[in-house]
């Protein structure tokens, strides 16, 4: 078996190993509610900083 043959079976050995940890893992339930409120929380507090942009702080000289 030339050494690409076998590089390969070790990437389709590992990605196989990688899938079935990947479905194995479930993210707890409030965690799915809470990103994108989070999310929609942080775009809102951008929108008010940019229509209300606080004075600058650095003096003219």
């Amino acid at each position: 078996m030339p050494f690409s043959d076998v590089h390969l079976q070790l990437h389709s050995i590992r990605a196989t190993a990688l899938r079935a940890e990947a479905t194995a893992h479930h993210p707890r339930p409030h965690a799915r509610r809470l990103r994108p409120r989070l999310g929609w929380l942080l775009v809102e507090l951008g929108l008010r900083l940019v229509e209300h942009p606080t004075r600058a702080r650095v003096r003219p000289v």
